[in-house]
This record gives C-alpha cells, sequence and structure tokens, in this order.
C-alpha cells in the first residue's frame, strides 16, 4: 500500500472517530458488541479452526508440489477434474468465511487457477453437508434441497465466471508459474498425502457442531469427535517427526507463520467492524435488527438484493446460519431472501472480502463478492416466486 493510500485511510479513521456520537446508548452498545463477537470469535475460531487451517495452508505451500497443483487446478487443467477437485474439497473441508481463506491462500500462490481457486473459495463454506442437513431439517425440505442445488451450481458458475473475466491476466500469471523450476520429490505421494489428509481429520472433526437431536448417525459421530480429531493429531506429528527434516519442519512453520501474519490482522479488524455494525445473533449493534427484518419482507428484488447484500457482510459461524434465518422469518423475512441470504452469507463476511481482496487484488474481489450478491439475488427470486 502506498504512502498516500495510507495516509488516506488514517484521515477516513480520524473523520469516523471524530463525528462518532460516542456518548450514545445504540453506539456504546455497539462499541460493546464489537469487543464481545471479537471475543467470541477469538475463542471458538482460532485455536481449533485457524490455526490448524493455516498450518495446512503452509503445508500445502511447501509440501504439495507445484505440478500437482497445475495439474489439478491450474489454468492448463481439464475444467470438469479442476471444478470437480474444487468444490469435493470444499465440501469435505466444510469450514467457515475465514478458516478457509489460509487454504484458498495456499493453492492460489502455488498455481491454482482462478476459476478453480475461486471455486473452492465458495464451495468450503457454502457446501457444508451438515449445514444442508440442518437446513432441511429446521427450515424444510424444499429450502435444504434449492440451498444444496444453489450452492454447488455456484461455485462452478463463479469459478468459471471468474475464469472468463480475467483470461488475459491469468494467462500471464500461469505462464509466471510455467517458468517455475521443477524440483525433486523428497518423499513418497502416499506419505504427503497421509500427512495433508491427518491434518484435515483434525480440523473437520476438531470443529464439529452438535447435532440438534441426540440419536441418530451424526450424533454418533459427534460424541467420537475428539478421539478421531485426537488420532488425526498424532498421526500428523508422527508423520511430521518420521518422514519430514528439520530444514522442511522450519520452512513448513515460516509458511504457516506467514500466512498467519497475511490473514489475522485484516481478519481480526472484520470482526470487530462487522460486531459493530451488525453485532452477534440476538444481539443489537448500531444497525438494529428490525430494520432488517422489514426491508426482507415479500420476495422483491429489492429485498433479495438486500438479503445478499446483508448476508455477504455479517459473518457467520459454521451452522450458525440456520437458527439466525429461522428467527428472521419468524419475524417476517420472505422464503426468497432466506435463500439468498444462506447462499451470500456463509460463504462470504466483512473479514472475508478484506483478506481476499489482500490475496488477489481489489479488481478480482469485487467481482468475485458481485457475482455472489447478484446469483443469490437471483435465486431468491426465482425460489420465492415458487414457494
Amino acid at each position: 500500500m502506498s504512502d498516500r493510500k495510507k495516509f488516506l485511510w488514517i484521515i477516513l479513521a480520524f473523520l469516523f472517530f471524530y463525528f462518532l456520537p460516542g456518548d450514545h446508548p445504540r453506539v456504546k452498545g455497539a462499541a460493546i458488541e464489537s469487543i464481545a463477537m471479537l471475543h467470541e470469535y477469538a475463542r471458538q475460531h482460532v485455536l481449533l479452526c485457524l490455526v490448524p487451517a493455516f498450518f495446512i495452508a503452509g503445508a500445502i505451500s511447501v509440501f504439495i508440489s507445484q505440478q500437482a497443483i497445475m495439474k489439478y487446478l491450474g489454468g492448463k487443467a481439464k475444467k470438469v477434474v479442476a471444478y470437480t477437485v474444487a468444490a469435493v474439497s470444499g465440501t469435505i473441508l466444510a469450514v467457515c468465511s475465514c478458516t478457509v481463506l489460509p487454504l484458498f491462500a495456499g493453492i492460489y500462490s502455488r498455481g491454482a487457477g482462478i476459476g478453480p481457486a475461486s471455486a473452492f473459495l465458495y464451495s468450503g463454506p457454502a457446501i457444508n453437508v451438515l449445514a444442508i442437513i440442518l437446513t432441511a431439517r429446521v427450515l424444510g425440505i424444499e429450502m435444504g434441497v434449492a440451498r444444496a442445488i444453489g450452492a454447488i451450481s455456484f461455485s462452478v458458475i463463479i469459478g468459471l465466471l471468474m475464469a472468463f473475466f480475467f483470461r488475459k491476466d491469468e494467462a500471464i500469471r500461469q505462464q509466471g508459474f510455467a517458468e517455475f523450476p521443477v524440483g525433486e520429490p523428497t518423499r513418497s505421494l502416499w506419505q504427503t498425502t497421509w500427512t495433508m489428509a491427518s491434518m484435515v481429520i483434525f480440523l473437520v472433526f476438531a470443529n464439529w457442531a452438535a447435532p440438534k437431536i441426540d440419536s441418530g448417525t451424526w450424533a454418533g459421530i459427534y460424541s467420537m469427535k475428539w478421539v478421531i480429531a485426537t488420532l488425526g493429531l498424532l498421526s500428523t506429528l508422527f508423520a511430521a517427526k518420521k518422514w519430514f527434516s528439520q530444514d522442511e519442519l522450519t520452512e513448513w512453520l515460516n509458511a504457516t507463520w506467514g500466512y498467519g501474519l497475511q490473514v489475522f490482522p485484516l481478519l481480526f479488524l472484520g470482526v470487530l467492524f462487522a460486531g459493530f455494525l451488525l453485532g452477534r445473533p440476538g444481539y443489537e449493534a448500531l444497525i438494529p435488527s428490525r430494520y432488517i427484518a422489514a426491508l426482507v419482507g415479500g420476495n422483491s428484488i429489492a429485498a433479495n438484493f438486500f438479503a445478499s447484500v446483508a448476508g455477504a457482510f455479517m459473518y457467520f459461524a459454521t451452522l450458525t446460519e440456520v437458527p439466525i434465518l429461522q428467527g428472521l422469518m419468524g419475524a417476517g423475512m420472505g422464503k426468497g431472501p432466506a435463500l439468498a441470504l444462506l447462499l451470500a452469507g456463509p460463504a462470504l463476511s466483512l473479514p472475508n472480502m478484506l483478506v481476499i481482496q489482500n490475496i488477489m487484488g481489489t479488481k478480482k474481489t469485487v467481482a468475485y463478492v458481485s457475482l455472489v450478491v447478484c446469483l443469490s439475488t437471483f435465486a431468491g427470486i426465482i425460489y420465492g416466486a415458487f414457494f
């Protein structure tokens, strides 16, 4: 960032705090919500979500060959293969809009095409099997099916459109990756796969949310979550000790640290700002929730668009979007806007946008966010017209 831009941001921040009516009760409440949301985020999402994700991102950048990523996710990879791999990877991880960021940064920096990388960025938070099942159970089977169809199709559509819009920039970028020297692998493919799978198992099961019903398959998996997560962690430690040299482990830690420095500051700043404006579920902040509920009734274009935009800026931890939508629909939210928010909300957030901009630039970030919002609005209008 240039000195001029830094100075402009300093001026804007000064003017914001200078004219902020600090004695107003709603402003005080919003400030409390901002801190409370960051506190909640730090306790619930950093140690078990983001830190393991940073280690996985670091491992991707150090241990997975650039040729492998180029082969399956690069600009010249077969589209069917690239977008299937991106969508399936996101489905398996089932992470929130912030936890997916270091993973996205890892594959993007190693040569993944903007299309498959964008598909992965959307599919990680959006195509969450457990969340879709919970949506069908709580909000109705038709809402669950619509969410599943919309999320899966959106990941591919967004990826293809991003690849088309930025095809010239991407051709230059991919040429740069093609010129990198090819290094000899220091271990077998199955050893690298074992290590990555072990970390993914820990990430997924350590964050496995409690089911609404105390019986059945999901409840059984939840009761074993820490056993499985511990096995994943022990397996990762064993692999690191057995198959990696001290220099490789140091490089891994340095890469992990680098992603942390890149993502954490903007992420925390975004959480603070989102909490100040919108607050946590069930708590008021600067913008009263009744205004949001009043604006998303019916099935007009404006209602669906507003629901998409509001969802895009709000932060949803995994599975929290369902009870939030249940409350909003009880307050009069239409079914079309509800689906629009479901498709835009989990995949985006203000912290998410800030970090994406830092990774792939303003132009690509604006295009990605606009695609998510517009497609979600369109899906909400179509769904609301039939239901």
